[in-house]
């Protein structure tokens, strides 16, 4: 697929993800969500992609979310078939929703993430932000609920009350506050937000990628049972690991005293 709303770039294990409307500060609509759709589909069958980033064009925003322009604009027909497309229904391109993304995904927030953007780095597993980033959830505001795992995420990664404060105000939260909640990992120069967001994945894939994926599994489908249920399940991507030769080839270059050759099979 062209991306026309989007840059994809590969390198080596490591898969990056541009939003690239920086006219409309990185706004998504269903056809930049469609790309996206596309493009971890094919992030997540590509047996050489380890890791993913996700990050914006400039250095303004990473995300406004939600292009209330286009939604204001476009005919109710351009609409329902624009979404119509659309997997997961989703303007974070299934992101947030799509449980066959079994990899990890760093967010690097290169700029304010409002709405549907806080959402989009939400649904990442590790976010690092830039110095000047901005955090919010202002869909109240323009007659909006912040659906695509605003409201359902943040209440679980960060205390009630305060999640309820940020809801309920459209309170801007900036990256050194996102620290202190919780939900932001690291804060850094903006001229040094992509290189220390590839070093993050560089440390992960020291790893098996196949014992990191299995973890992702397990810590996700697992906080949805009991913790004495997720003790006793045997998880499908634990199961794969443990039949890999990536599972022998890390105690076997242990007691070689060598860097194990990851496979990822």
């Amino acid at each position: 697929m062209d991306y026309k709303y989007i840059i994809v770039e590969k390198k080596e294990h490591i898969t990056i993800v541009r939003l690239n409307r920086p006219e409309v500060r990185n706004a998504i609509n269903p056809y930049v969500s469609l790309e996206l759709e596309d493009a971890f589909h094919e992030f997540e069958n590509d047996s050489n992609a380890w890791i993913a980033i996700v990050t914006g064009v400039g250095d303004k925003a990473f995300s406004a979310g939600f292009d209330l322009k286009w939604g204001a604009t476009a005919s109710v027909e351009e609409q329902r078939e624009a979404f119509g497309k659309l997997k997961y229904k989703a303007v974070t391109g299934g992101l947030t929703f799509n449980p066959n993304i079994t990899k990890p995904v760093i967010a690097a927030v290169n700029g304010f993430a409002f709405g549907g953007g806080f959402e989009l780095a939400l649904g990442c597993d590790l976010i690092i932000a830039a110095e000047h980033a901005v955090f919010s959830l202002p869909e109240p505001l323009v007659g909006r609920v912040p659906t695509e795992g605003g409201v359902h995420r943040l209440v679980r990664q960060i205390p009630y009350h305060l999640a309820m404060e940020i809801l309920f105000t459209y309170k801007r939260i900036s990256a050194q506050e996102g620290v202190q909640l919780g939900f932001v990992n690291k804060v850094v120069p903006l001229d040094q937000l992509m290189a220390e967001t590839e070093k993050m994945a560089n440390v992960i894939m020291e790893g098996s990628p196949l014992a990191i994926r299995a973890i992702k599994q397990m810590a996700n489908d697992g906080l949805e049972t009991t913790l004495r249920t997720a003790f006793s399940t045997t998880f499908p991507l634990y199961r794969k690991f443990t039949q890999s030769h990536d599972f022998i080839e890390g105690p076997k270059a242990f007691s070689e005293k060598r860097k194990p050759k990851w496979k990822g099979i």
